[in-house]
């Protein structure tokens, strides 16, 4: 039950981070610091939702 919990909550903030990260990219542009920190945060969170599978 945890698992599934975790899973739920890990994709909710995989796709929150995601819609954030595009519309920086799109104000700011796709190298800009900002930008790279939420794509290693992204990075980290579709990790871990790798590994709870």
């Amino acid at each position: 039950m945890l698992s599934l919990l975790r899973k739920k909550v890990l994709k909710f903030l995989i796709e929150f981070k995601r819609k954030v990260m595009y519309k920086k990219a799109k104000d700011l542009g796709y190298t800009h610091p900002e930008v790279v920190n939420y794509s290693q945060e992204l990075d980290e969170l579709l990790n871990k939702f790798d590994k709870a599978s």
